[in-house]
């Protein structure tokens, strides 16, 4: 089932709001094509489920890096689903496989749960949790400092256990990507754990929902072109998709 109109607009709200910090109701109702009183509905529905915080007339996401983990299950959740459905139809039994943190990989961790023989490599309890249901599923769990706003671990003991790993596939999200295919996150220790899951295996699936495309985060690590798969959940740009073709990366919209 596609998204609804609603939810893209509020989809596309996060994404601008992520990228100019706060932004008044006219200037939203004026970047998105709808009247204020839609805009103002649409933010009252974001700042209910709290990923952005209303005031003096405008907004701004509610937490100061990434918006908090419960909140982003309700971004965008349709889309995970069909990426998590895209991912777990490429992954053959008795794979092993790498999942990273984030609510797309999530998506993607239950939808394993029906594979057989898999062993997961994860520094994303969430994943454990998704998992827990599997009959057949060996499940390797990280070490570390556990954060617990996100109950993942991406201190440098969670880069030396996948440093250590020779994985078929690794399957990870990052914060944004920008419109020239540059890999954008919010804190640097999330980016190495990131890069140490990246390297782990020799099939590199990045997934990401439309609205991390053009968001902005202030650390670049990596470019998109590089890996082997891109899985996004709306329409890629056509400069992203040409520079894909060139080098050999598959982007697929779902």
């Amino acid at each position: 089932m596609m998204p609804s109109e609603a939810a893209r607009r509020r989809d596309r709200i996060v994404n601008l709001l992520s990228s100019y910090g706060e932004l008044s109701a006219s200037a939203l109702s004026e970047m998105l094509g709808v009247t204020v009183q839609t805009l103002r509905s649409d933010l009252r529905a974001l700042d209910d489920s709290h990923i952005v915080k209303r005031r003096h007339g405008g907004a701004s996401l509610a937490a100061g890096e990434n918006i908090d983990y419960q909140p982003r299950l309700a971004v965008s959740r349709q889309e995970k689903n069909r990426i998590a459905a895209a991912v777990a139809g490429m992954i053959p039994n008795g794979a092993t496989v790498a999942l990273g943190t984030g609510t797309t990989v999530e998506a993607v961790a239950r939808a394993l749960v029906g594979h057989e023989g898999l062993t997961v490599a994860t520094n994303n309890i969430h994943v454990v949790l998704a998992l827990r249901m599997a009959e057949d599923i060996t499940i390797l769990l990280a070490g570390g400092k556990v954060r617990l706003r996100d109950l993942d671990l991406i201190g440098a003991e969670s880069r030396e256990f996948f440093d250590g790993l020779r994985f078929d596939h690794a399957v990870f999200s990052v914060g944004g990507v920008s419109e020239t295919g540059d890999l954008l996150d919010f804190n640097l220790d999330e980016i190495r754990a990131r890069q140490a899951i990246s390297a782990c295996a020799r099939e590199r699936t990045l997934v990401i929902d439309h609205a991390k495309i053009g968001r902005t985060a202030p650390h670049r690590w990596g470019r998109v072109h590089d890996l082997e798969r891109t899985i996004c959940g709306g329409p890629l740009s056509q400069g992203l998709k040409a520079a894909g073709e060139e080098s050999g990366c598959d982007f697929i919209e779902v």
